[in-house]
């Protein structure tokens, strides 16, 4: 190897950071603006880059690293299932699949999965199933159903989910929309009512808004969603696939106000930060509207993701991660609430899970700075930044890269 490439089959590779960043740049569309760290190798909450650089990962890949980076456990179930099978698609059973989908019910209280790959497949799982819920079982006419969502919502970026996005980058450019939705301000329980008709058949929640800049509503929120669902005749949908498994302090962040919703949605964390894995958790009585040949994936549910996902649900069955969110999530939220209002406007979350409003600084510009010092976090909406380390992480390490945020807030 020389100059930061290296000869592989008789071909030059780049192994630099700046040329491997400029291949990325050259080839991959724009959809990201990544910081430019080329990450080489990982283990619980610290990454290394390709310069042998160790920086600590305050993001956690949106929540989908919640139990860290290669966590032994999850590559042990993952290196298991690798030497036996890893695909046979839905048109046959296979031995983890009917265990996945039991274990992931009794974990959210529920009787039935539909087990999907990514996020956004979970979110247009749930519409479908709602749709179809209330044309079959609510008697809703024809091409009529409506689902409310929210303002700032993040649900993913398919044609039918920013349909309802108000996030100008998420949304402009990708019409025509698909129709049947109503949108209305986060928090506000009044406008929700206001919204609410015998047509609405859903209302899509997120317990706290990940994306917006880890957003918490107003205490009695949920609780007035569930009510009105019921009221209504509507599901209550709950995107956990952020808040969920641990990230807030409780299983799922709906816990919070003792609400339980008719439907979960789950993902990123479910996959152990190893294979995208993604679920809709519901009642019989929802999910059962499915017949053969509506829906589908051939990768949902494959072996692999069922073996890494129900070693997930193992470790949460503990209680351990969502213990260790919640104090640590206490001790993370004390030491940000003492940091300088001057510079920080605002600070949102709960449990590992934090968002940042700055004052006179962008969010860009303080994960640069924080990257500098070996922290990676990410900023979200100008003047946001998003914290989420891994519940693995230690406190000592908890109170190092808070160290470094005060000090980069400073620079």
């Amino acid at each position: 190897m020389t100059g930061g490439t290296a000869v592989r089959g008789g071909i030059t590779v780049a192994t630099s950071a700046a040329d491997l960043h400029a291949l990325a740049e050259a080839h991959s569309a724009h959809n990201y603006h990544p910081l430019p760290v080329v990450i080489a190798e990982g283990e619980g909450a610290w990454v290394t880059d390709t310069e042998g650089r160790r920086y600590l990962d305050m993001l956690a890949a949106y929540s989908a690293l919640n139990f860290g980076h290669r966590h032994p456990a999850l590559v042990a179930a993952a290196q298991r299932q690798l030497d036996r099978v890893t695909l046979v698609s839905r048109a046959f059973e296979h031995d983890q699949f009917g265990p996945f989908c039991a274990e992931l019910a009794e974990l959210a209280g529920m009787e039935m999965v539909l087990p999907m790959n990514t996020g956004a497949e979970a979110v247009e799982t749930a519409i479908k199933t709602a749709r179809k819920w209330g044309y079959e079982v609510k008697g809703v006419p024809a091409e009529q159903a409506v689902i409310v969502a929210f303002e700032g919502n993040f649900h993913g970026r398919t044609t039918t989910i920013v349909s309802f996005s108000t996030d100008p980058d998420a949304r402009a450019s990708f019409g025509p929309y698909t129709p049947g939705f109503r949108v209305v301000p986060y928090g506000d329980a009044d406008a929700l009512a206001a919204a609410m008709d015998e047509v609405v058949v859903g209302v899509l929640v997120e317990p706290i808004q990940g994306e917006a800049g880890v957003v918490v509503p107003p205490p009695g929120f949920l609780a007035a969603v569930r009510d009105l669902c019921t009221a209504h005749g509507a599901l209550m949908i709950a995107d956990e696939i952020q808040s969920g498994l641990g990230r807030a302090g409780t299983t799922f962040a709906c816990e919070a106000e003792g609400v339980v919703p008719d439907m979960y949605l789950l993902g990123k964390a479910l996959g152990g930060g190893i294979v995208p894995v993604s679920a809709v958790v519901s009642s019989r009585d929802v999910l059962g509207v499915f017949q053969p040949g509506q829906h589908g994936s051939t990768f949902g549910g494959n072996p692999l993701a069922c073996a890494v996902g129900r070693e997930v649900i193992a470790m949460l069955a503990t209680g351990e991660y969502q213990e260790r969110s919640a104090k640590l999530g206490e001790h993370l939220h004390g030491r940000l609430a003492g940091l300088p209002r001057d510079v920080v406007r605002e600070v949102r979350g709960r449990g590992l899970w934090a968002g940042l409003e700055f004052a006179t600084l962008s969010g860009r510009v303080a994960c640069e700075r924080l990257a500098a010092r070996g922290v990676l976090a990410k900023d979200t909406h100008g003047t946001a930044i998003r914290l989420a380390p891994p519940l693995v992480i230690s406190e000592p390490d908890l109170d190092w890269g808070i160290d470094q945020l005060e000090a980069a807030i400073r620079d």
